[in-house]
């Protein structure tokens, strides 16, 4: 594994500032032309409150709401397109899905809107995934986000501030652990050198393998053919040898 995969490019900067600046323009044509896009969120347990699952992440209350949106949807979308490329729409797209319906199922009986959600759902995705590929950068950048981010985990519980929709929080944290779970980065997984780290190696049927019992002696496996001299013999007949100092010798010569 090399750094070579960490690229920046224009989509680091370009994709969050394009979905935040959306997110303003929307707010904008709100104020602009005086409309109220409140029903247009996520209402648990209606038909028509489905409409939400698509649309709340881009509905916000008041400007306050949508500012306090916008500053970590920045960071940790470029966070998502820098380090998981590969991943970034397919992250974003069923997150804002998944999380919506969630909350549909579970939520009170009120009107869900903002993009806290996905928020909880980047915050998740890039904490359990930087520590599922053990890779040091990507677990570097999961604490990171436990740093920055850490105290939103208490706005899952509904005891904690019930004018927010901490139904949405929750969805969103558990669907960006389903999808660390679900998307593969195998470009982050550490080079297989060694047939013993491969997944379906067999010691069994090794060749090196074979030359160990199961205490972990060695045992010769190899089988002499009949008929074939052995290099190496052994004899009952006693040997005696005579050790002569070198000059001794010299005096013989």
């Amino acid at each position: 594994m090399n750094d070579n995969h960490f690229k920046f490019s224009t989509a680091v900067i370009g994709l969050p500032l394009f979905f935040v600046l959306f997110l303003w323009i929307v707010y904008w044509f709100q104020i602009r032309f005086d409309l109220d896009f409140y029903r247009n969120g996520i209402y648990p347990r209606d038909f028509s409150g489905l409409q939400g699952v698509l649309f709340s992440p881009f509905i916000h209350e008041n400007l306050g709401h949508l500012y306090n949106n916008s500053i970590p949807l920045f960071v940790l979308l470029a966070a998502l397109q820098f380090f998981y490329p590969k991943q970034t729409l397919g992250v974003i797209g069923f997150g804002i899905l998944f999380s919506g319906f969630i909350t549909w199922v579970i939520g009170r009986e009120n009107y869900h809107i903002g993009a806290s959600g996905l928020i909880y759902v980047l915050v998740s995705f890039i904490f359990f995934k930087g520590i599922q590929t053990r890779y040091y950068r990507l677990v570097a950048l999961s604490f990171s986000v436990v740093l920055l981010y850490g105290g939103m985990i208490w706005y899952v519980f509904p005891d904690v501030d019930q004018s927010i929709s901490w139904e949405g929080h929750l969805a969103g944290f558990v669907t960006g652990f389903v999808l660390s779970l679900f998307y593969k980065a195998p470009e982050y997984a550490k080079p297989i050198v060694y047939d013993w780290q491969k997944p379906d190696f067999d010691p069994q049927g090794d060749a090196f393998m074979k030359h160990f019992d199961e205490n972990g002696n060695f045992v010769n496996t190899e089988i002499e053919e009949e008929g074939v001299i052995s290099s190496y013999f052994s004899s009952d007949v006693l040997v005696n040898y005579t050790i002569r100092k070198s000059d001794e010798i010299d005096e013989i010569e």
